[in-house]
């Protein structure tokens, strides 16, 4: 059963209170270069992030927020576009009051901004902007006298906890105090967004299991440094699924590092996996394939299952609008006829290829066996079961 936590608006978007899980992502341009900043927010808005941070760390990259947004808004862009703020977000926020009304949200992690009455500051300025914020304590910028605390507390029992779990404590306690300092400095409940980032999925989980117990609030899900490549991917899928899998979580951000020169926006495909994976949403056609074995005949099925994503996926734009059930669509390329009818009920479309020792190519609609094909027909009869499926 999914939390209900408080409902957030940021911009257009409501943020909790038992709305869809959001997808956001994060820039890596420097903010003052206004053309490729503004490049990268729309690929990652036309890859499907439902916001967009940007870092706000210098006087001109201060200056160039305003030019971006408005660029974005005359294209027919209204994703909100939140601010990533630290040591100097107050003096920022106060000295070009033009970002500060434009920007949708803010976002501040207390234990970067020096003094507390920075952070007070910061609060007032976002509710004279009458701006949702993002409270996020991450482990490596910890509230430094809440840790030294909690390890002062814990240094006093009899069997000591462990340095991490401490830790996670710590975090929590962060998190917890400075929501609710900024509420009794008078922003509304339904201003604040809360996360807890750390590296490790165990603490994660248990970080915000605790904060799902003691906070109200709308809480945004991702592991501060997941890593890059199969490491990140796995890290992110398990930490942030395990939690939705509970109902915790409001909004997501994969936070794996990109190769040198590949595309920013494989965060947000693989988030829109994660929620496509749990069931919480639908993004596009799920082709669904079986990894062979010594039984399959050839690497066929391989080829003709990468080949009808593709083809889906070309398509998706001008489907989309046609047939409402599109993203629905579930199609299964199976190697043999070990798994392959049977996989096939499961899929709107099932297409079984013959095995070692089997003949015919069979299709199946709905889990029926409809007809068999010929092997080197086998991807365009498929095709042409897709389309008589959508038409209906």
């Amino acid at each position: 059963m999914k939390r209900k936590s408080i409902a957030v608006s940021v911009g257009r978007l409501v943020i909790g209170g038992g709305n869809p899980v959001v997808i956001q992502s994060m820039t890596d341009t420097d903010t003052s270069d206004v053309e490729n900043t503004l490049k990268q927010v729309k690929e990652l808005i036309n890859a499907g992030s439902e916001m967009v941070r940007i870092t706000v760390n210098t006087e001109p990259a201060a200056k160039s927020v305003p030019d971006i947004i408005k660029k974005l808004r005359d294209k027919g862009f209204e994703t909100p576009i939140i601010g990533d703020f630290h040591f100097n977000g107050t003096y920022l926020l106060k000295n070009f009051p033009e970002m500060a009304e434009l920007i949708d949200k803010y976002r501040i992690n207390p234990g970067t901004t020096g003094k507390i009455e920075y952070f007070d500051e910061f609060i007032k300025i976002a509710i004279d902007n009458d701006k949702p914020i993002r409270i996020g304590v991450n482990w490596g910028s910890v509230e430094r006298n809440i840790l030294n605390k909690k390890i002062e507390e814990n240094s006093k029992r009899k069997k000591p906890r462990g340095i991490k779990e401490v830790m996670v404590e710590a975090i929590v306690e962060s998190v917890i105090y400075y929501a609710e300092r900024a509420k009794n400095l008078g922003l509304s409940e339904n201003k604040i967004i809360v996360s807890a980032k750390v590296s490790e999925v165990p603490e994660l989980v248990k970080v915000y299991r605790e904060l799902a117990e003691k906070t109200p609030y709308p809480l945004h899900l991702g592991l501060t440094e997941a890593g890059s490549s199969i490491k990140g991917i796995v890290s992110s899928a398990i930490g942030i699924g395990s939690l939705l899998l509970q109902g915790i979580g409001d909004t997501i951000r994969v936070s794996v590092t990109p190769r040198p020169g590949e595309s920013r926006t494989r965060e947000v495909e693989i988030a829109k996996e994660i929620l496509q994976s749990l069931n919480l949403r639908r993004f596009h056609p799920e082709v669904i394939s079986c990894p062979g074995c010594g039984r399959t005949n050839s690497d066929l099925f391989k080829k003709i299952a990468e080949r009808i994503k593709k083809y889906l996926k070309e398509r998706q734009k001008e489907w989309e609008e046609i047939y409402p059930d599109f993203k629905n669509l579930k199609i299964a390329v199976m190697g043999c006829v070990v798994n392959g009818p049977g996989e096939s009920k499961f899929a709107n479309i099932g297409l079984c290829l013959p095995g070692i020792g089997e003949e015919k190519s069979a299709i199946y609609v709905n889990g029926e066996f409809k007809r068999t094909v010929k092997i080197e027909e086998a991807e365009e009869e498929l095709k042409r079961e897709i389309e008589d499926y959508l038409i209906g």
